[in-house]
């Protein structure tokens, strides 16, 4: 790779600091398994003059879910069980699920009526992996017509994974499973069906197994006391009348997601939970792109982690606006499967996710890369420097020149 190419990422990155559209960022690149680029630009803490250091910790939201789903498929090679295992062997609550359906208002109403019928199967392990299982975030409408999710408490604060998961199955399911891909819960579900499997709480499970072993040491469910100065600062775009969110300044995030790491959670998101730095983030992409080994550890086989990186959507319908034209989804990954028509550079098969919170990371395996780029702005402002960083990073590529 070109250093002097690398350098624009320095360059444009630290622009959009100096224009208030991050407060800082830490940027990393392993090509070939070598570190060839790894960066902080701004500040930790804007208020503080706390500059951002390489090894700062962030919220990485949703990136959380590649966690649990490689404990997942962990389990599943050393259980034998087929992905296509019904959820309810675990979680028997996800026996009889039933899915909203709406119908057509009555003659002179306004508002669309809602039926309940049976699931024609549970969700398996397969559907909660590459969200089919009929799960959302907010919930469909009830029979009463109420969000389901609030309804029967999914959303509550002073509750476990296992009384989330456990309202959340009370809920009716968006559609039938395996019908339609709709990101939400699915990876919270699994998480709660890892602490059955393992009779371990989640964050210890991923600990023993995944975390320690692969010297991932920043990496978990809280930051202990030790490591509060290395926390960043979430943010979050000031409410302005008559500015987009992209143009409006940035301020402290006021909630449970800024101070709610500072010690171990009661409820374990498996789907979005997780505290981690760049560096130990890309020492687990990186054991990815090896193939499920990491410096003489192994955590899963080459085939498992080729199965998780390929598409298996197919031709499902897709809700939302989360997957591109060009992109497939994996068992927890976006799969890039046309570039041309993704409109992003990449090759076919690179894999990655991202982050409520702004943190990305992708995987490509015909390049041999690997890239993580952490930011704590919730809700982030359309991530045009991290789309940035993305083409800044495959035009430092210059093999054959």
């Amino acid at each position: 790779m070109s250093a002097a190419r690398l350098a624009r990422v320095r360059t444009v990155l630290q622009g959009h600091v100096d224009a208030g559209r991050i407060p800082g960022a830490v940027a990393a690149v392993a090509r070939r398994g070598e570190i060839v680029f790894f960066d902080a630009f701004g500040w930790a803490d804007v208020a503080a003059q706390r500059p951002m250091t390489t090894d700062a910790i962030f919220r990485v939201a949703s990136m959380t879910k590649a966690f649990t789903a490689v404990a997942a498929m962990m389990l599943h090679e050393e259980q034998g069980f087929p992905l296509r295992t019904p959820v309810s062997r675990w979680l028997p609550e996800f026996a009889e699920s039933q899915v909203a359906v709406r119908l057509a208002p009555e003659p002179g109403a306004d508002e669309p009526r809602v039926a309940l019928v049976a699931a024609t199967r549970p969700p398996s392990v397969l559907d909660l992996l590459r969200h089919t299982a009929g799960l959302g975030y907010q919930g469909p409408p009830n029979a009463a017509g109420k969000p389901a999710y609030r309804a029967v408490g999914v959303e509550a604060r002073e509750q476990d994974l296992q009384q989330m998961v456990a309202r959340l199955a009370r809920a009716p399911l968006y559609e039938q499973p395996g019908t339609r891909w709709r990101y939400g819960y699915s990876i919270d579900v699994l998480g709660r069906a890892i602490e059955v499997m393992t009779e371990e709480s989640l964050d210890a499970f991923l600990f023993e197994r995944l975390f320690a072993p692969l010297g991932l040491r920043d990496t978990g469910f809280f930051v202990p006391e030790a490591k509060h100065a290395r926390l960043t600062t979430l943010y979050t775009p000031a409410t302005e009348e008559g500015l987009a969110p992209a143009a409006a300044p940035l301020v402290p995030y006021e909630g449970l997601a800024q101070d709610g790491v500072r010690t171990r959670p009661r409820l374990l998101y498996g789907g979005a939970g997780a505290v981690s730095t760049a560096g130990d983030y890309l020492r687990f992409a990186q054991m990815l792109l090896n193939g499920g080994e990491l410096g003489g550890v192994r955590v899963l086989s080459r085939n498992a982690v080729e199965l998780m990186s390929r598409d298996h959507l197919g031709d499902r319908p897709r809700h939302g606006s989360l997957l591109a034209p060009g992109d497939g989804f994996g068992l927890s990954f976006r799969v890039t499967l046309d570039p041309a028509r993704n409109g992003q550079p990449g090759s076919v098969g690179a894999f990655g996710w991202g982050g409520a919170t702004g943190t990305r990371f992708w995987i490509d395996p015909s390049a041999e890369l690997v890239t993580v780029f952490m930011v704590q702005i919730l809700p982030h402002k359309g991530l045009e420097y991290g789309h940035q960083f993305r083409s800044l990073v495959y035009k430092a590529i210059v093999d054959g020149e």
